[in-house]
């Protein structure tokens, strides 16, 4: 390869002339001349400024100018400035050429030119060059633009397989069409050219703009599990050939927003190679541009090359990178209905870029669909990522999530599973087999419905309005309430209801407690308040949903017994959604009753604490109380999260302070509530039998001190039989201090929001204006010019410098000085001026807003009238004395939560006994 520009200083000394009659192509050349400014001693030092180059260029004749790639002529040449021996130019380009084989393929013959004798050079290049490419003939199947692009010999020379085409070269296809007609379309991927036909697992890992550590982080974990697979040399489907069987598909939403080190983490891997891109086809604009690799190479976190240890298996990657940013829901649909029609695989693992799953966590959630053939989807424990040393749970917002996910994967999930209904498998980390999903007809409408079908609705329902690529706004004409578009952003509990009560089917869902995954967890209020914000409206919604269509289970296949269970089931949810609907005023009750209790004689200690101390306490208390939720419900329904940052800092500090003060409430009215009713035998200190009696007749010890210990010593015997019980000790003062921001801050915000149904998507698709290079135009009897490029070793190197960590620091910096100037510089046109002041209209105008005022006002004045009822008009329970036996109220409060945590105690102990034996033997005595 050889050309002006290329290196500095010298290259290689030109060759003597040939003989005449030597080469019959060279008879008839005669030597360039030269102006009189010049001599042939000049044209070995062409000028070094960019004018005065292309002046002396344009005189060494018109094959020595260089040609725009995307020229479709006969005299295409590279991008870059590329000297054309004038023997050479008497190769055309010729579409007579062009030709139709008998499978159907259509081959574009573009004869490369013979690049000229290497002259040398001396000096600088005249200018700084870009990415080069050369034309490439291209074989295209079904009309389709498909290129196998040779990896660099820096990567292959690097790991023990090569010599085949799924280790030497990357394959790229660029489909135009949508996911549901990729295989209608014809699309082929590689597993089929090499008849790979059972894929046992198929593995997504979806992103957006997480960088490469975070990315690393997964695709790293996936990688060693995939070589624990094959390592199971005696399983009778795995085994060192182990990973012909698994597919990892890594779907990244949006061209123009995947992060740079991402892009070169999958470069640097061979995954990727930006240089092949198209972005449109025959004038079909790109939807996906997909590629297939074989990859024997991994980097870390650190992004260090890891290949060695994990024994360099062989890693099938198909890196799906759409053209535009249309969410999560959108990736999966691409994975299900695109990908996995075309491979049928056995068992799909659903992966969040960030999750990082552990050690033969995707075998064990793979063996539970190989052991139980009922079970149709799966999930693993979700685990709090706590640091190096557990320095994360310094922060108290983490450490009360860890604690609240351990109890979910102690006591939730595995109640959940003994009925064979989770609510909710979560997107993170969960596992479906893939022939459970599948659509039915509808027998009635001859509609297709069933599980996908429910569960993609939820991505036609959040796009109503979305501007396309032509920059204009598209309209689906999709009019829905806010009930469904809030349910539907908990799309995966919709799916999990949809596919126990499948029609004629009897599939069941399962918790793995063996596999297990890490994930990031929001360190900052703002980002815990965003997040569960769409949690909990998300599963509000979804709830009474499933609650409302309970008789959906009836027309499913499942046995009179387990039809039974999941009815328990949906009473037991019903419950537990009626009581968050009166969380708000339940816990303010709680405090009313118990701070009200400290302001009586009863509890009073001389010279510490009197009546009058501990009315004026519990007074000052209470307004404060008041303001803080008059203050949230403000907060939530004018301002954004991030602009009152502090607002909701401060909230969350006083509400810890309240919180305290009614642990140190039910805690001293329970220690004076015992002495009082000590039997005292001649007015000594000792317990007698008769005093343990009236201990346990006593209501405060009765409602307060048994309650709680009974719901609280549970987590603890739970925690303990799950050989878990660190977080009890680490995580469980935080959580307890917690407790009323998760319900008066989070609950407030997410009902006061409940008329924004986003799902975080930052920024719209705009038009966008393609490189001529960037196109494929083909047209039957016409030559093409396919630009690709041509240096893949030297774009390698780039792609290794960007994933050096000492330059990460510096590149995250300049971007942010680049993002901060670009917003200090931005300018509007006055039609972009337009189109957000019709933006800003139409959103004042919004209807949901209506929609949320009912709900918000139905919610307020149900918990406004609860706490009325027992505060104002029950006089006889309005203060709580360790001899008032009259508090019913509070006592079914306290035994409504033990009764909940007992009931979730004895599932997670039934789900132990299985997991110890079998679970076969209670799927037999119930199926």
């Amino acid at each position: 390869m050889s050309g002006y520009g290329q290196g500095q200083g010298g290259g290689y000394p030109p060759p003597p002339p040939p003989p005449m009659g030597a080469y019959p192509q060279y008879n008839n050349y005669s030597p360039p001349t030269f102006p009189n400014n010049m001599s042939a001693q000049s044209n070995l030092y062409p000028p070094q400024d960019s004018t005065s180059y292309n002046s002396y260029m344009g005189n060494m004749g018109p094959e020595f100018m260089p040609t725009p790639p995307h020229q479709i002529s006969s005299s295409t040449s590279s991008e870059y400035q590329h000297i054309q021996s004038p023997s050479t130019t008497s190769l055309q380009t010729n579409s007579q050429n062009n030709s139709v084989d008998n499978s159907g393929q259509f081959t574009i013959d573009i004869s490369e030119k013979t690049p000229p004798t290497p002259t040398i050079h001396h000096g600088e290049a005249p200018s700084i060059q870009p990415r080069r490419y050369k034309q490439q003939k291209v074989t295209l199947s079904d009309g389709h633009f498909t290129y196998d692009c040779p990896v660099s010999t820096k990567l292959t020379k690097e790991v023990p397989r090569r010599g085949e085409e799924e280790f030497d070269t990357v394959r790229y296809t660029a489909c135009t069409c949508d996911p549901n007609d990729f295989q209608k379309e014809k699309y082929v991927l590689r597993q089929q050219i090499y008849n790979r036909n059972q894929i046992e697992i198929f593995i997504v890992i979806t992103m957006y703009n997480e960088d490469a550590e975070l990315f690393a982080r997964t695709f790293y974990g996936v990688v060693k599990n995939i070589h624990e697979l094959c390592k199971r040399e005696r399983s009778r489907v795995w085994g060192s050939e182990g990973w012909k069987k698994v597919v990892v598909c890594v779907v990244s939403d949006g061209f123009e927003e995947i992060n740079k080190t991402t892009k070169a983490y999958l470069s640097a891997i061979g995954a990727f190679q930006e240089g092949v891109v198209k972005k449109e086809v025959n004038k079909k604009p790109v939807t996906a541009h997909i590629f297939e690799y074989t990859s024997q190479l991994c980097l870390d976190p650190d992004m260090k090359p890891v290949g060695e240890k994990v024994g360099f298996t062989p890693i099938q990657i198909l890196f799906c990178l759409k053209e535009e940013n249309t969410k999560k829901i959108n990736s999966h649909r691409w994975f299900f209905n695109a990908f996995g029609r075309n491979l049928n695989p056995n068992v799909c693992i659903l992966l969040d870029a960030g999750t990082k799953p552990g050690k033969n966590s995707i075998y064990h959630l793979w063996k539970a669909f190989d052991t139980n053939p009922y079970i149709g989807g799966a999930c693993g424990e979700i685990v709090a990522m706590k640091g190096k040393h557990g320095k994360n749970l310094l922060n108290p917002l983490v450490a009360a999530q860890n604690f609240e996910y351990k109890m979910s994967n102690i006591l939730d999930k595995p109640l959940e599973s003994v009925f064979g209904y989770i609510t909710v498998l979560p997107g993170a980390f969960s596992a479906y087999r893939y022939v459970a999903l599948a659509n039915q007809k509808d027998p009635d409408t001859g509609e297709e419905v069933g599980p996908l079908a429910s569960y993609f609705m939820g991505e036609k329902l959040h796009a109503q309005k979305l501007i396309g690529p032509d920059g204009k706004i598209k309209d689906q004409e999709i009019k829905t309430g806010l009930f469904e578009a809030n349910m539907y952003l908990a799309e995966d509990r919709i799916l999990c209801f949809e596919l126990i009560s499948k029609r004629n089917s009897s599939w069941l869902l399962h918790y793995v407690k063996s596999a297990s995954a890490e994930t990031d967890v929001p360190d900052n209020i703002i980002e815990l308040i965003k997040q569960r914000r769409r949690w909990l409206n998300g599963s509000f919604f979804a709830s009474l949903y499933a609650i409302s269509h309970t008789f959906h289970i009836w027309r499913s296949h499942h046995s009179a017994w387990r039809k039974g269970a999941l009815l328990i089931e949906m009473l037991y949810q019903t419950y537990n959604v009626a009581f968050s609907w009166f969380a708000l005023g339940n816990i303010y009750l709680t405090f009313h009753i118990l701070g009200n209790t400290l302001a009586t004689d009863e509890v009073t200690v001389d010279g510490l604490w009197s009546l009058t101390v501990g009315s004026v306490i519990f007074s000052i208390l209470r307004y404060i109380y008041i303001a803080l939720i008059i203050f949230q419900f403000a907060l939530a329904l004018g301002n954004k999260p991030k602009s009152a940052k502090w607002a909701y800092v401060l909230s969350t500090g006083f509400f810890a302070l309240l919180m305290f003060y009614m642990l140190f409430a039910a805690g001293w009215i329970t220690y004076k509530g015992i002495v009082t009713s000590q039997a005292l035998a001649n007015n000594d200190d000792k317990l007698s039998v008769h005093g343990v009696n009236d201990l346990f007749k006593n209501f405060t010890f009765k409602n307060i001190v048994l309650s709680l210990l009974s719901t609280y010593g549970l987590y603890f015997i739970a925690s303990f039989l799950f050989f878990e019980p660190y977080h009890m000790f680490h995580s469980f003062v935080q959580y307890m201090l917690l407790v009323p921001f998760y319900i008066n801050v989070l609950n407030v915000y997410a009902f006061c929001n409940i008329h924004d149904v986003s799902w975080g998507t930052k920024g719209d698709p705009k038009k966008k204006v393609h490189d001529e290079k960037e196109k494929v135009d083909i047209k039957e009897g016409q030559s093409a010019t396919v630009a690709m490029p041509e240096n893949i070793d030297e774009e390698y190197e780039r792609i290794q410098e960007i994933l050096d960590p000492k330059k990460q620091e510096d590149l995250r910096m300049q971007e942010k000085l680049k993002q901060e100037e670009k917003a200090r510089n931005k300018e509007y046109t006055k039609e972009e001026l337009r189109e957000i002041e019709q933006k800003l209209e139409e959103a004042q105008k919004e209807s949901n807003a209506m929609f949320r005022t009912y709900v918000v006002f139905s919610w307020m004045i149900c918990n406004i009238i609860l706490i009325a009822l027992i505060t104002n008009f029950s006089p006889s329970i309005d203060s709580f004395t360790p001899d008032q036996k009259g508090n019913i109220y509070f006592a079914i409060i306290l035994w409504s939560v033990t009764v909940l945590a007992l009931i979730r105690f004895f599932g997670s102990c039934i789900y132990l006994i299985l997991r110890l034996f079998t679970e076969r033997i209670f799927d037999n005595l119930i199926k």
